[in-house]
């Protein structure tokens, strides 16, 4: 079986209660009970001093009967005395308002006797207390009893009636017992309302303790209960109603703090989850860009070892032919119908030997010897020596410079022959009248340069742009080797940059050269730009 919070709050406050007050009400009894014990001692000591004194007269007059009538007359009062008798110092009961004890001798062990001759000599005198005693009467009830000394005073031993000697101390002992009922009475009326009092008040603080414990503690207790029971079904817009600014009320705080926090970390695996597929696919890109990077160059590199050692092969007999061909072609003793051929073989011959150029530039791995270098001014000499081919004639140049691009540590030989190679493929994509702009810039995000180029030619069709940067991949009839955009792509890789493109048939292209800044966190902040967006006229 279950209790309730409240149920077990008001059993073991009952439980505290009942113990406390019980013990209350024990040593209350108990101080009452000797404070009634001490007030009859007082009380039947001073009744026997009043007996005393009030039958003293007639017993200086030897009135011994008028005496007694006075004591019979007090111990009348059945309710309250038991017994008064009159005891003289041999032990002998000259008087006793239980006449069939008259006469009789006591022990000096006797409850009435031994309280003063317990010792060795007779005690002359006492305390109350020690003259009192506590004993059980014929019917089993509890009294007390009371012994009054009757000492010899002068009066006594001067009378005429009197033959008691002068040195006898006490003449003898009033002996008073009193009957305890009444103050038994008040004992158990007094523990009697203690043990109702005690139960109503266990009653009353137990409804009240239920009363308030159910208001400030159940109640926003079963709140959060309940709060707890709608969080778990998923029910994050509950809040937990705040009644109070003390423990339960920071913890209804918690709560709906807990619950805000859930919200969020939910609404966050949502938008994650509604995203995720997106950020897959970005990534994925991302991957096969850099897995095609990689097989990109692993394939230049192993392409280039055999270029190598192929156009080292093909190089020296090359140039043997080219030498005897350009002498026989010069040669005055030739028939002039073989000049033609001979011409051909030069021109061919040339051309061979530009390809095996080509070859060698492509599989030599050359050091950039770098420097500090400006890529505006290394653009300007690259175009100081391209602009005059007839290619340029009606193209036009537009020059879009940052002039707050720092200078860089670049081998300025080679970044000028990138650059020479992506302008006459500019140029020789226009093929006519056109336009070439030239943008240059820095991005503060990615601490790189970036110099772009674009051009309104005719495009490169979608399935070339993953291989115009491989080597002999060309569009051109009889025209290049189809090796500069991969030596340009090596010199670009070799300082730690790289070459993006964007390009549409029919509207243009656009080269964009990236160069890595030298300890960008050593380097001036250049002002923060946005990357380039493609120009393609």
């Amino acid at each position: 079986m279950r209790l309730s919070l409240i149920a077990k709050l008001s059993i073991a406050s009952s439980i505290v209660l009942l113990i406390t007050m019980g013990l209350f009400a024990y040593i209350n009894v108990e101080q009452l009970q000797k404070l009634l014990f001490e007030e009859a001692i007082t009380d039947a000591d001073k009744l026997g001093e009043t007996i005393v004194r009030t039958t003293h007269y007639n017993m200086l007059e030897n009135n011994r009967r008028r005496a007694y009538q006075v004591i019979d007359e007090v111990g009348s009062q059945r309710a309250i005395i038991e017994r008064i008798r009159m005891i003289n110092k041999y032990g002998l009961i000259t008087h006793s308002t239980d006449h069939k004890e008259i006469g009789l001798y006591l022990d000096k062990k006797a409850e009435a006797c031994n309280m003063c001759h317990s010792g060795p000599s007779p005690l002359v005198h006492a305390t109350s207390m020690n003259r009192s005693r506590f004993f059980h009467n014929r019917e089993g009830k509890l009294v007390l009893g009371i012994a009054k000394a009757i000492y010899n005073e002068e009066r006594c031993f001067t009378a005429s009636c009197h033959f008691h000697p002068k040195e006898a101390k006490v003449l003898g002992v009033l002996d008073v017992i009193v009957s305890l009922d009444s103050m038994h009475q008040k004992v158990y009326t007094y523990r009697n309302e203690i043990i109702i009092l005690t139960f109503f008040q266990i009653c009353l603080i137990s409804l009240c303790l239920t009363f308030f414990t159910q208001r400030l503690v159940n109640k926003p207790v079963r709140r959060l209960v309940r709060h707890a029971h709608l969080i778990g079904s998923g029910e994050l817009e509950a809040r937990v109603a705040i009644t109070s600014h003390d423990e339960l009320g920071e913890l209804g705080n918690a709560f709906n703090d807990m619950t805000a926090s859930l919200k969020r970390a939910r609404i966050e695996l949502e938008d994650w989850g509604k995203n995720l597929e997106a950020k897959v696919d970005e990534r994925t890109q991302q991957i096969k860009q850099m897995q095609a990077q990689l097989v990109h160059s692993e394939k230049l590199a192993s392409l280039g070892e055999l270029v190598a050692g192929i156009a080292h092969e093909i190089n020296n007999p090359l140039t043997g032919i080219l030498v005897f061909a350009s002498l026989l072609a010069n040669d005055s003793k030739l028939d002039p119908s073989l000049k033609g051929d001979l011409d051909l073989i030069v021109k061919e011959t040339q051309r061979c030997a530009k390809i095996v150029k080509g070859l060698l530039d492509f599989s030599r791995e050359s050091i950039p010897q770098k420097k500090p270098s400006a890529v505006n001014a290394i653009m300007d000499a690259t175009l100081t020596l391209v602009c005059h081919q007839s290619c340029f004639h009606d193209v036009t140049v537009i020059k879009e410079y940052n002039p707050d691009i720092p200078e860089m540590l670049l081998d300025p030989h080679q970044i000028e022959q990138v650059f020479i190679n992506l302008l006459l493929n500019a140029c020789h994509a226009i093929a006519g009248p056109g336009e070439i702009r030239i943008k240059t810039g820095i991005s503060k995000e990615n601490h790189s340069a970036y110099i772009a180029i674009s051009d309104t030619g005719c495009g490169i069709p979608e399935e070339n742009l993953s291989k115009i940067f491989d080597p002999f991949f060309t569009t051109k009839e009889n025209k290049g080797t189809g090796l500069g955009l991969s030596v340009s792509y090596g010199i670009i890789e070799g300082h730690g940059g790289r070459i993006e493109v964007q390009s549409t048939v029919g509207v243009g292209t656009t080269f964009t050269v990236w160069l890595p800044f030298i300890n960008p966190d050593d380097q001036e902040s250049p002002p923060d730009q946005s990357s380039p967006q493609p120009d393609n006229g």
